[in-house]
């Protein structure tokens, strides 16, 4: 706990807006307390959701530290050249990269099957 920004729940509710704007910069949190304990923090709301995508993250992939390190491993090595290019994985999962070269034709990603009766999609036009 930083005991700068340590205070007492009494002095927070005096000094709540400027407590919340400063909460807005990076890293920056309060640790109120009551009768010398913590009870609560104060942090900006993108610091909150940032805290719980980690944690959902490392719930998702519970061996993400260990992953990557291999990852960085392979980087010093060059064992990275030998990974799956997005293409090639894609093309596994059933979809097809159009190819940029072809002019006039859109760069995307589309599934493989298409349904039949499939309308061209609407332009807006104008009227003079």
């Amino acid at each position: 706990m930083d005991p700068k920004r340590t205070i007492p729940i009494t002095e927070a509710r005096k000094r709540i807006f400027e407590i919340i704007n400063e909460v807005q910069k990076p890293d920056t949190y309060y640790t109120l307390t009551e009768n010398g304990k913590p009870k609560a923090v104060i942090l900006s709301v993108e610091e909150f959701e940032s805290l719980w995508e980690t944690i959902a993250t490392l719930e998702e992939i519970p061996d993400l530290a260990k992953h990557i390190e291999e990852v960085e491993q392979d980087i010093q090595s060059g064992a990275y050249k030998n990974y799956p290019t997005l293409e090639k994985i894609l093309a596994q999962e059933g979809f097809v990269v159009a190819d940029k070269a072809i002019k006039n034709q859109r760069y995307g990603v589309h599934p493989r099957r298409t349904s039949q009766g499939r309308q061209k999609p609407r332009t807006a036009s104008r009227k003079r």
